[in-house]
């Protein structure tokens, strides 16, 4: 602990906040068939995957006034930062096994710390996902986390695998992060209520790890949605050179949502961005096993649309008109 009036210096900020309590503080060997072999405290961590597996590794970026408002709460917000993460590993069917933080920080704030902490901590323990290191320095807040995780051999889920033909599904709700950005930005108003329940989509999204792992053997592809439906469909249409046609009027949302004008609904499910949900494509035969699958897991999943040979989106209401788009995925450098 540091002393009153002294600022906490990086490897105390590190000990204090980021060595778990009640665990081994120094490095030691896991117990056999554990992957994690060496944990934090050396030059590098030591990870041995179980035989048979590939090794799935994701690094995602927030950016405080990019990512993240600063009016998020400090748990909340270290949550998402592993959360987005686990999502990257959901969507390759991916199981967890270890993380690595590097953090900047403006100062070293025990108030801000200790909430992001129990966030971060709390969904890893929930996932069975360790922290086994990572950096600290000084300046503009910026929070980098790598997940690692291991899937089977040639059983990952991959972007490029979807077939003319083949169902497209999306896991939980679309559009109530994009609507409390909306909120935020002051062109909607929500009831406090509806407003904390689209915020919490928004500032703490649910990896759909256990969904990501059901699926392997039966999606064909997968993408979490990070950027828009639009624009993460798009990257699995080019990956797997296909096309697509997409009922827009079917894409789930919550009854928040659904009470907004159609335009707003529209805009919020198919572009809205921050869902972290899992779109996947799966041969029609395997319709009522993926419907099992989210059953099995408690994720509701929901079937909106077909793989379609001919290049291209084709956007659709319920009553089978085009509807008129110009969204595109979000875009670090154009946005």
């Amino acid at each position: 602990m540091s002393a009153p009036g002294r600022p906490l210096g990086e490897f105390e900020l590190i000990e204090r906040f980021f060595k778990r309590r009640g665990r081994t503080a120094a490095p030691a060997t896991r117990p056999a068939g554990r992957a994690v072999a060496l944990g934090i405290g050396d030059d590098c961590a030591l990870l041995t995957p179980d035989a048979g597996m590939q090794l799935a590794i994701s690094t995602d970026m927030l950016v405080e006034g990019r990512h993240f408002l600063p009016t998020v709460p400090p748990r909340r917000l270290g949550h998402k930062a592993l959360a987005v993460n686990l999502s990257d590993l959901a969507a390759c069917g991916a199981e967890p096994l270890g993380f690595t933080l590097a953090l900047a920080l403006p100062r070293a704030d025990p108030a801000f710390l200790e909430p992001f902490a129990a966030g971060l901590f709390a969904l890893a323990d929930e996932h069975g996902v360790e922290l086994i290191g990572g950096d600290t320095t000084a300046g503009p807040l910026n929070i980098s986390v790598t997940v690692l995780g291991q899937v089977p051999a040639g059983g990952a889920l991959l972007r490029r695998g979807a077939r003319a033909g083949d169902d497209l599904w999306v896991s939980g709700q679309l559009g109530d992060a994009r609507l409390a950005l909306e909120v935020f930005r002051g062109n909607v108003a929500l009831g406090a209520a509806e407003f904390e329940a689209a915020r919490l989509a928004m500032e703490c999204p649910q990896p759909r790890v256990a969904l990501g792992r059901a699926l392997r053997g039966l999606a064909s592809a997968a993408i979490d949605l990070s950027d828009g439906l639009v624009g993460d469909l798009g990257h699995v249409l080019a990956a797997s050179n296909v096309g697509a046609v997409i009922d827009a009027d079917a894409l789930p949302r919550s009854a928040v949502l659904a009470a907004q004008a159609p335009a707003l609904q529209r805009q919020c499910v198919l572009a809205g961005g921050d869902d972290y949900e899992l779109l996947f494509t799966a041969p029609p035969q395997h319709r009522a096993a993926v419907e099992a699958a989210g059953r099995l897991v408690g994720v509701a999943v929901t079937r909106f649309g077909r793989i379609d040979a001919a290049a291209g989106l084709q956007v659709h209401d319920a009553g089978g008109r085009a509807v008129e788009m110009d969204w595109r995925g979000f875009d670090h450098f154009a946005a």
